[in-house]
């Protein structure tokens, strides 16, 4: 948005403001009725119209266009210019949004002042609405783990297109996160960021909210589709949307174009999706779910978003990048970690995924005593298996064993945990639990751990990372 649109029915007079205007080093469109104005619109907003009242063989005169303008781009300027004008006719356009009014034949400087005043306030709308947009939690991805690596990577590979993508990965493992690192990195980095929650949208209100729609009583709202004009629309859960909305999506992203409800006009947008899912679409689409022709279209791009526990190494930084957001946003204790702490959160299970520990960190902030280090104790549902003199109470099973059995057990799963909680990584567990790597090797062969690893090889074999 860096143009500015002219708009008068006499050539000689647009085009000698135009000519103007790019002797001044701006940029200029021209349109001659109240068609070829709406089309530049359409085409991309200008930062600064310059517009006749009255335009010969139109359907809209200037009011018109200037009403149309404000309720659907409030923050474009508009400068009216009249060869007919008027006290009245200056008090009504100001009424209705206009930015100033000028009066024909105009004083070539007081243009010019008007123009670059209209333009500076432009400007800093712009950055207002860019500030606006920004999300608290920015779009910083953090981890060092191979998973998390390869995650940035792919990510790194669609920033520059406008290729469509589908992330899938389990809930709260940080879908949303990664379409706005897309976008943050993209060249519409400075345009919205619309997120479209199909889970909580009410199937019978989805295309009021997605394309808007036009009432008597409350004219034009605005969708979010129109809202996310020229950034990125994503579609989180795109699972839940009903099979209704799915035929009209799939039209929008086929035509670039949609009618709000209650409405007759076309309105076109410029959107690049990106979408989302923790289910099997193949599977919705089976059981008569899901539209394969959305999924086909949807999926141009497949990147799957790792769970917290494929990533288990990410866990203490991620943990302190929380304890420093809670601490900035909120006021609650800078804490650091103890080593048993942190090695509590690498060995918990984390069914939500970095949600569920953003939220563990959370209540142990507002909880805990004091500004000193995390302890385990404090983290929730961990107190573990000792009793009121810290002696550690074993289960009837184990209890039950031989020492050598009972020995045997704890080690193999004293092992396994570690080797867990490393990403397979077999020297960072060998530094940790105090054993040469060849030692531990043997230690896991004659426990008859031959567990494989992610990239399917034993562990003994695992490649340091």
């Amino acid at each position: 948005m860096s143009s500015i649109l002219i708009v008068d029915d006499e050539k000689d007079i647009r085009e000698l403001i135009g000519d103007i205007l790019k002797d001044e080093g701006y940029a200029v469109r021209l349109a001659g009725n109240s068609d070829d104005c709406m089309t530049e619109i359409n085409a991309e907003l200008p930062s600064l119209m310059i517009l006749d009242i009255w335009l010969k063989d139109s359907r809209m005169d200037g009011i018109d266009i200037l009403k149309t303008v404000k309720r659907d781009n409030p923050d474009v300027p508009v400068v009216i210019i009249s060869g007919h004008g008027n006290i009245e006719i200056a008090v009504a356009a100001i009424k209705q949004g206009a930015y100033d009014f000028i009066e024909k034949p105009f004083n070539i400087d007081q243009l010019m002042v008007v123009v670059a005043r209209a333009m500076e306030t432009s400007r800093l709308r712009r950055e207002n609405a860019e500030l606006r947009r920004r999300d608290v939690t920015g779009s910083d991805m953090l981890g060092s783990s191979p998973s998390f690596k390869g995650l940035k990577s792919q990510l790194e590979k669609v920033t520059k297109s406008n290729g469509r993508v589908m992330l899938t990965g389990p809930a709260g493992s940080g879908k949303e996160l990664a379409a706005r690192y897309i976008h943050t990195n993209s060249n519409r980095a400075t345009a919205p960021f619309v997120s479209v929650s199909s889970a909580t949208i009410e199937p019978e209100r989805m295309e009021e909210v997605l394309f808007g729609r036009e009432t008597a009583e409350r004219g034009v709202e605005k969708g979010l589709l129109e809202q996310a004009h020229g950034g990125v629309v994503y579609f989180d859960e795109v699972a839940d949307m009903p099979l209704g909305t799915q035929s009209k999506i799939l039209r929008v992203l086929t035509e670039q174009q949609f009618t709000r409800v209650g409405g007759a006009d076309k309105v076109r947008v410029d959107l690049r999706v990106v979408s989302s899912t923790s289910r099997e679409l193949r599977t919705e689409i089976a059981q008569g779910r899901f539209r394969q022709e959305l999924y086909d279209r949807l999926n141009v791009v497949p990147i799957p978003v790792p769970s917290l526990e494929d990533r288990r190494e990410d866990i203490p930084e991620l943990t302190r990048h929380f304890v420093d957001m809670f601490h900035r946003s909120q006021g609650l204790p800078l804490r650091e970690l103890t080593p048993e702490a942190e090695a509590m959160l690498q060995t918990m299970q984390w069914p939500g995924n970095v949600r569920q520990l953003r939220n563990v960190i959370e209540r142990v902030l507002i909880l805990g005593d004091g500004s000193g280090p995390i302890e385990a104790h404090e983290l929730p549902g961990q107190e573990g298996p000792t009793d009121s003199s810290g002696r550690m109470v074993l289960g009837g099973a184990m209890a039950t064993l031989p020492l050598r059995e009972a020995r045997e057990v704890f080690e193999r799963e004293y092992l396994l945990t570690q080797i867990n909680r490393f990403g397979g990584n077999i020297s960072r567990t060998a530094g940790f639990v105090g054993m040469e790597r060849s030692a531990l090797h043997r230690k896991l062969k004659s426990l008859g751990v031959v567990s494989a690893s992610k990239s399917g090889a034993g562990h003994g074999d695992d490649e340091d990372e």
